[in-house]
């Protein structure tokens, strides 16, 4: 008796995510076509120039430009910051630092700090 494998793949969007890029700055065949988990493999492990390319300048997916500025994504929101940006635009508004961007960067800090705390408690309870 033989295992029959089936090749397991995605929409691009979802490969899209899975390599943090903003699908639509991605090369048309790239959108239009389907990616198998192998080739999604292959890609994180040698990526082309295209994708080494766009995750150096961008454009960003709003969950990198999050990451990058050190806030959540409804901190974006708030910020009034709902498109994609270049990696550019983001080292501009770091060096701007405008009061909504300080403001969502400590609302992120007071986050993790307060996770870290109930990690803690958490692990301490488990002992």
């Amino acid at each position: 008796m033989t295992s029959h494998r089936t090749t397991q793949t995605m929409k691009p969007a979802t490969a899209a995510k899975k390599l943090g890029v903003y699908l639509e700055a991605t090369p048309k065949e790239f959108q239009e076509g389907v990616v198998s988990r192998d080739e999604l493999n292959t890609l994180q492990a040698d990526p082309p120039e295209w994708l080494r390319e766009l995750r150096r300048s961008g454009p960003h997916p709003r969950p990198v430009v999050a990451a990058r500025l050190g806030v959540s994504i409804s901190g974006l929101a708030r910020g009034g910051v709902t498109e994609p940006l270049t990696t550019e635009q983001i080292d501009a508004l770091k060096s701007e630092s405008p009061e909504w961007l300080r403001k969502e960067q400590a609302i992120q800090a007071e986050v993790r700090k307060e996770s870290a705390r109930i990690k803690e408690k958490q692990a301490g309870q488990a002992d």
